[in-house]
């Protein structure tokens, strides 16, 4: 070690990070923005599960779902304009990324997290307000534009704020704060479930304004990042709050390495065409294929429609949200996990074991279904089966959020080089809120048509990310954000596109 750089086992330069009160409190703060994500997936789920939210907006699905109990119960909820109004929100997301990848490049990472509070909070007004359908979709949107802004601005400020040895741990912060907003929205579904006079889901989707409140505020408190201000010019106040972030003066070396970095990324003038370039093939393909494969897990099945789908296979109201309470709880303590052990163990060996874990939980849960509903759909589930299934829906849920929950989002957010990081991370967004879209417009018609199969079909994809993984994934973990190159041109297949040029600690120029 010399003048507070070690070389890390990549070949790369690290500078040793601690986590001062400074870091730590931006941190938090901005990863706020995840609360804002989270609520919504809570909260959607158990408003759509509720009678009285049903019979106003939605009376053709409360009629069906009202039928005799002996019906197809995989065919229960199948509505294509009850998803539409889960599933408008991730489609104004995938609108807004590109919009959101342009401000967090031209005015900063803070503006972005700032603008995705505001539009968040004029949605949940709306919703809590809603009188009519229109009204409740306009809200949807506005709240999808917030959640565009916040998810492409956040995992960003997180993993240029942090030091590369605590990187893992506090981006994860992210995806724990989104656990968090699940969690809280679970408990006021099943707060607000039995109000008298059936206004409980104004109090859920109007208490949306609380997170999003916090990231509003919280964004106009922080300071932008280092590696933001220096590609806007701001070099001296970039170099303040790079002392503030590490806790010493000794900076210098960091610094330089930030300027270089940016200064070949003003060379790159569009970093939209340049990402097609072969030599950002690997990063290209770890920002498409991470986030769909994120999707295909099948965890926003389980968490936007857990009420919806305890009910289909035969628990009450009430019991339902309880059980999305449970899962709920589940998946934050398991996200704690992962933020304790994702710079130990590092991301692949999370990876791994969590998909094993969730394609073994997805075989048990449709075998379980199978069981009990056959292809018919009919039938009631006893109570000792209703236990097995919420067990093993927990292991799913847990190794979803020490795995792919989290490294779904910390992935994508590290692995680009400065020039083409925003239009990256847009990339990343773009692509997990399609499938967010697709699946979740879908997920209701498959469960009705494919019934048991459909956890089999999510069983399956698992198989194949999990393969994914363990032959093109290359291990992140301590690695500098700016000196991610290196991993790239020493791993066995993306060798071939990443050409490094002079030694083994020589910066690859535009990689």
């Amino acid at each position: 070690m010399a003048g507070g750089v070690v070389i890390s086992s990549s070949g790369g330069k690290v500078y040793p990070g601690h986590m001062t009160a400074f870091v730590f409190f931006s941190c938090l703060v901005a990863s706020s923005g995840g609360l804002i994500f989270g609520y919504d997936i809570g909260i959607s789920g158990g408003v759509t599960s509720m009678d009285s939210f049903l019979s106003e907006f939605f009376p053709s699905v409360y009629a069906q779902a009202k039928a005799n109990k002996e019906k197809n119960q995989y065919c229960k909820f199948d509505s294509q304009l009850l998803t539409l109004f889960t599933s408008s929100l991730y489609l104004a997301a995938l609108a807004t990324s590109f919009l959101a990848a342009s401000v967090t490049r031209i005015f900063g990472r803070k503006w972005s997290m700032f603008c995705g509070g505001i539009t968040f909070l004029a949605g949940s007004a709306l919703n809590g307000a809603a009188t009519n359908l229109m009204m409740l979709i306009l809200g949807r949107i506005l709240l999808g534009i917030g959640v565009g802004f916040a998810n492409q601005s956040v995992p960003l400020y997180l993993s240029e704020m942090a030091p590369a040895n605590l990187r893992g741990m506090l981006n994860i912060g992210f995806q724990l704060m989104t656990t968090i907003g699940i969690l809280s929205a679970n408990l006021i579904n099943y707060a607000t479930v039995s109000i008298e006079g059936g206004w409980g889901w104004r109090i859920g989707l109007g208490l949306a304004g609380v997170p999003a409140l916090i990231i509003t505020l919280g964004a106009l408190a922080l300071p932008d990042t280092p590696n933001s201000l220096i590609a806007r010019g701001y070099t001296a106040e970039a170099k303040k709050v790079l002392v503030k972030v590490r806790g010493t003066s000794d900076v210098h070396d960091e610094y330089d390495d930030m300027v270089a970095a940016s200064e070949e990324a003003k060379a790159i003038e569009h970093p939209w065409r340049n990402i097609l370039e072969h030599k950002y093939r690997p990063q290209l393909t770890i920002a498409v294929l991470i986030p769909f494969f994120q999707q295909l897990t099948g965890i926003n099945v389980i968490m936007f429609y857990a009420p919806v789908l305890f009910l289909t296979i035969g628990f009450g109201g009430d019991a339902s949200l309880m059980s999305a309470v449970i899962t709920g709880l589940v998946n934050m303590f398991a996200t704690i996990i992962s933020i304790v052990s994702v710079d130990r163990l590092g991301r692949r060996a999370l990876f791994l074991q969590g998909g094993t874990q969730m394609f073994v939980s997805q075989i048990v849960v449709g075998t379980l279904i199978a069981l009990q509903f056959g292809t018919t759909g009919e039938g009631e589930m006893s109570r000792t089966y209703a236990m097995l299934l919420v067990l093993f829906i927990c292991l799913y849920v847990a190794g979803f959020a020490w795995s792919w929950g989290p490294l779904g989002w910390l992935v994508p957010s590290e692995v680009f080089a400065l020039e083409i990081r925003s239009a990256g991370q847009s990339i990343a967004v773009c692509v997990n809120m399609t499938l967010t879209f697709i699946i979740g417009q879908a997920f209701l018609t498959m469960l009705c048509h494919l019934k048991f199969g459909l956890f089999y079909f999510f069983a399956a994809w698992m198989v194949i990310m999990t393969t994914f993984i363990a032959l093109f994934l290359p291990e992140t973990k301590g690695v500098p954000i700016d000196e991610m190159n290196l991993v790239w041109s020493r791993h066995w297949f993306w060798s071939n596109y990443v050409v490094q040029e002079g030694g083994s600690n020589h910066r690859t120029h535009g990689v």
